[in-house]
């Protein structure tokens, strides 16, 4: 029945400032935006073939409450260029750990402080091996 996934949907304070991030620094392809009586509420992002990030404009309320959305994660081939790719924008990141899953990672936010993770996958990764991730947090 489902076939994967189509998209994740983000709520955002600030439309412009968001889409920088997103398209400006993590290079992901802008496809359509929302609109509403001629004005911008949102736009739909392309983050790989049939993959998707929706955002919508919502200043109306506490973003960091309003939603049961822990993070998502962004697949990568090089976790070291991502690293740099994100210093050299100066956004804040944890270093790359390989993580209990055997896949590289890093974290950061988004301008409203959604947490992103980027995978970096190995030939070790359970997402691979199907093995069980041994964790101890």
């Amino acid at each position: 029945m489902v076939i994967g996934i189509s998209h994740v949907c983000l709520l955002s304070k600030d439309l412009d400032l968001t889409e920088k991030f997103y398209v400006g620094v993590l290079g992901l392809q802008k496809k359509f935006d929302f609109l509403r009586s001629g004005n911008k509420i949102g736009f739909y992002l392309e983050a790989g073939s049939g993959q998707f990030l929706e955002v919508f404009q919502k200043s109306d309320r506490d973003l960091s409450s309003s939603s049961a959305l822990t993070h998502f994660c962004l697949q990568v081939n090089d976790i070291q260029a991502t690293s740099k790719h994100l210093h050299k924008h100066r956004i804040d990141h944890q270093p790359p750990k390989l993580g209990a899953d055997h896949s590289w990672q890093i974290w950061c936010n988004d301008p409203d402080g959604i947490a992103i993770e980027f995978h970096q996958y190995t030939p070790q990764s359970s997402q691979h091996t199907g093995q069980d991730c041994l964790v101890n947090w």
